[in-house]
């Protein structure tokens, strides 16, 4: 029973990494938002996951949780400072990133409270989230 429930975990971990994946590519190239230093940060972070997850979901390796581990903490933790960023006021530089977009810019504001940087950091949340409750083949 466990085997099935790890299996399941690892396809939704798989899912949420692809949402989080088409969702970034969408705010860019179809609603034209450009990524700020941050937004590219986080990004990185989360692509590789989107296939790494994928393979480890086909091949049920649970293994994959060494690899997803690392790099969904430092995204968490970027999209974290991000996120402070855009809503705690004198947290962010004056000073635009390097691609002239500043990373305390908020291009949506759902609900007064969920921004891009948000979404980044739920969606690594799940991931660890996922990932820790994963339990180990019995050997």
């Amino acid at each position: 029973m466990t085997n099935n429930k790890n299996q399941s975990l690892l396809y939704l971990a798989w899912i949420v990494s692809v949402i989080a994946t088409l969702g970034s590519l969408y705010f860019s190239e179809i609603r034209g938002f450009v990524p700020c230093e941050l937004c590219w940060y986080q990004r990185i972070l989360m692509y590789p996951l989107s296939l790494i997850l994928g393979i480890a979901t086909f091949q049920n390796d649970l293994a994959v949780k060494k690899y997803v581990l690392p790099l969904a903490s430092i995204g968490w933790t970027i999209s974290l400072f991000h996120y402070m960023e855009q809503k705690i006021p004198g947290f962010a530089e004056i000073k635009p990133c390097a691609n002239g977009v500043p990373c305390s810019a908020e291009y949506i504001n759902w609900l007064g409270f969920i921004t891009i940087p948000f979404l980044a950091f739920t969606a690594f949340s799940l991931l660890i989230s996922i990932m820790l409750i994963m339990k180990p083949k019995k050997s």
